[in-house]
């Protein structure tokens, strides 16, 4: 049995690309040794020409063999579009939902351009401290009043009353009342008050700062009552409504 032909090696587009040159290459040298009459002009031309097929064949070539080294022409997005990706995995048969790129950050509370904080817990265990809401207004302690008979004259008498301020706060405002007898008694010569009558009842208030009342001190009013002291004493006698002591019993 006669042994098999040997096997041709397989010819790749590189190798007849190079035999399309060699026998073209041939030709022109044929055709160029057949003519006598050939001019330098066409030598120089036809050699040309086989320079530039060399050039092309070996480009062919080199892309042929380094496909990778291509690097692909990037598209830029147009101005104002977001570049989104798409998420590729998922269930088959379901479109895949687009996913972006980017997050816009949340920007947080401010004040006065800094980010407001709470106020830190007091640690465990620490004790509380009462802020108080506003300044609680001293408690006035109530006036004191004393009256006195300080002259007797036969159709009239002469009368002083000192008022006293326990509290440490100066008072300004006060009210003492009077009340004579029989409502044909009067009330004249005030010094320290302003009087004022309805019937047999007077009312004496401080007049200017001479009736002001210091803290832990005393003022003293001087009037005088037309009648005789055994028979116009006052029944009555009030500092803001707290009787007065030293009327006659």
């Amino acid at each position: 049995m006669p042994a098999p032909p040997p096997s041709q090696p397989r010819r790749t587009l590189t190798i007849i690309l190079l035999d399309g040159v060699v026998v073209g290459a041939r030709a022109v040298r044929r055709a160029l040794g057949g003519r006598g009459d050939g001019s330098r002009l066409a030598h120089v031309a036809i050699a040309a020409s086989l320079g530039v097929l060399l050039a092309t064949t070996y480009s062919i070539v080199a892309v042929l063999r380094t496909p990778e080294r291509l690097t692909p022409v990037a598209v830029s997005p147009a101005p104002g579009v977001a570049a989104t990706s798409v998420l590729t995995t998922g269930t088959p048969g379901e479109p895949p939902s687009p996913t972006p790129t980017s997050r816009t950050p949340t920007r947080a509370a401010t004040t006065g351009g800094r980010p407001t904080t709470p106020p830190a817990a007091p640690p465990p265990g620490a004790p509380s401290v009462e802020v108080p809401s506003a300044a609680a207004a001293p408690t006035r302690i109530p006036l004191r009043a004393d009256f006195a008979v300080v002259e007797n004259a036969l159709l009239s008498y002469g009368a002083a009353v000192t008022i006293a301020n326990p509290g440490p706060t100066a008072v300004t405002d006060w009210a003492l009342v009077i009340v004579l007898p029989r409502k044909s008694l009067e009330i004249t010569s005030v010094s320290g008050a302003r009087a004022s009558r309805d019937g047999a009842v007077w009312t004496l208030v401080p007049e200017g700062s001479g009736g002001v009342v210091p803290g832990h001190g005393s003022v003293r009013v001087t009037f005088r009552v037309s009648g005789a002291a055994i028979s116009a004493t006052p029944t009555a006698c009030t500092i803001d409504e707290v009787a007065c002591t030293g009327l006659p019993g």
